[in-house]
């Protein structure tokens, strides 16, 4: 594992929520990071598909990280601001978030993401969500 990994999934371990989605990192890139998150009864909407917050959740952390991993040494990221735009129903038995920078400065990163649903065992999957994120680079400690 390389630092930019050991950094990202340091950080990913501190977050309650990934847990309690049952999210985890499939994969830490430079400027790119994905989120596994898989389905179940607790992270549905009234309609049984995934709920918008739990998909929201996956891709903002996904783009977040991603931001990481071309942030000074010395920072962190927090979200500065996103929009997420919900293509179809979240249904799926797995959801993948990739989180791509797309460009990275000296005190923010600007991010795209997307979310896949895969409904079987195969590589099929169709895109559920795109989101466009600014993370700002925060010093650690501040």
């Amino acid at each position: 594992m390389d630092e930019r990994h050991a950094r990202v999934s340091a950080s990913f371990e501190r977050q309650g929520l990934m847990k309690t989605l049952g999210a985890r990192l499939a994969r830490v890139a430079d400027g790119e990071v994905d989120i596994d998150m898989p389905f179940g009864g607790a992270l549905s909407q009234q309609h049984g598909y995934a709920h918008a917050g739990s998909i929201t959740s996956i891709v903002d952390s996904a783009c977040g990280y991603a931001a990481l991993t071309r942030a000074p040494v010395g920072c962190g990221v927090v979200t500065v601001e996103f929009k997420v735009n919900f293509l179809r129903p979240a249904i799926g038995q797995r959801f993948l978030a990739a989180g791509r920078v797309v460009n990275a400065g000296k005190t923010m990163g600007v991010c795209t993401g997307e979310v896949r649903a895969f409904t079987g065992e195969g590589g099929d999957h169709k895109v559920v969500a795109l989101m466009q994120a600014t993370m700002a680079f925060v010093r650690e400690g501040a």
